[in-house]
Parts: structure tokens; sequence; C-alpha cells
């Protein structure tokens, strides 16, 4: 836990901010929704590292479902980004912090496309945790809409993987 939580979580005091959420209600929100963005984006720049430089017999399925995937991702990341925003508070936004932030971490392009489909897979295991944490994070706080944008999110990730889960075996 960040220090700035830990010195929030001292004070007893209900400050309320200009949604109805404290102080640390608003730093955990965020916290978690910052961590989603990091993973999210690493996943983002994944996707079109593997659309880019999938070879193969399967190259125009992947390299098709790679682009549609990661224009789900940028739109996903702008709905959570902005959702920060709502927060008053500023989302991460650069590389460094997305990379020192995420459990997802970059891919080279000497993958063969099955490999790429398994990483992507794995991605979207990491991604689902973090999601379902946020959602928590939601529900314990009252937040019906940080719940509702990352169930939206859910909902997709959980057909993405299954749809790659199908062709991969």
């Amino acid at each position: 836990m960040n220090d700035e939580i830990v010195k929030l979580k001292k004070t007893t005091t209900r400050m309320y901010t200009k949604l109805g959420y404290t102080k640390l209600e608003t730093a955990e929100i965020v916290e978690g929704l910052n961590r989603l963005l990091a993973n999210y984006s690493v996943h983002y720049q994944k996707l079109r590292n593997f659309h880019w430089n999938v070879r193969g017999g399967d190259f125009f399925e992947i390299h098709e479902r790679f682009e549609d995937q990661y224009n789900f991702a940028k739109k996903a990341i702008d709905e959570i980004a902005e959702r920060i925003r709502v927060f008053g508070q500023t989302p991460l936004s650069t590389m460094r912090d997305y990379l020192e932030t995420s459990e997802i971490k970059e891919s080279g392009t000497d993958l063969t496309a099955m490999e790429m489909v398994q990483e992507i897979l794995k991605d979207y295991e990491i991604l689902l945790e973090f999601m379902f944490n946020s959602i928590e994070e939601a529900i314990d706080k009252g937040d019906s809409g940080t719940e509702d944008l990352i169930k939206g999110f859910v909902k997709q990730i959980e057909k993405n993987h299954w749809m790659l889960t199908a062709f991969s075996k």
C-alpha cells in the first residue's frame, strides 16, 4: 500500500470530496484504477506489437483478431483514465509509469503466432484479476460508476479469452 493511503487511513474525520467519497476512499479507488490502467496500457502495446509482427499460416486471422482487441483496449484505457479524472486525480500516463506498475510485461517480436496468442491469454488473466479487484473496491465504497464501467470490460475480456483459447487448441 502506498504511503499516501497509509497516511490517509490514520485520518479519523470524514472529509468529503465533491463525489461524496472520503480522501481515503478516493485514493483507494484511484490506486486500483491506475494499476488496471498500467496493465491495460502495456497489454495494448503488446497487442499492437503482435498485430504488426505476427507471421505464418494463421497470419490473416490472428492479425485481424489482434487489431480488434487493441482497438477495444484503446477505448478501455481512455475510459479508465477519464474515470480517474472524474475523481479529480491524474491518471498514470507515461510508459515508465506503466512499465513500473504493470504486472503484464513487454514481449519481443520473435514469438510464433501461437506463442503470441498464449501471451495474450496470460495478459487477459492478469487483467481480469485487476478488474475483479477494482469491482470489489468499487462495491465496498459504493462506487457504482466504476463498478459498471469495469463490469463491461470483464464481459469483453472473458469473450476474447474464450475465443483465443478455442483458437489455440
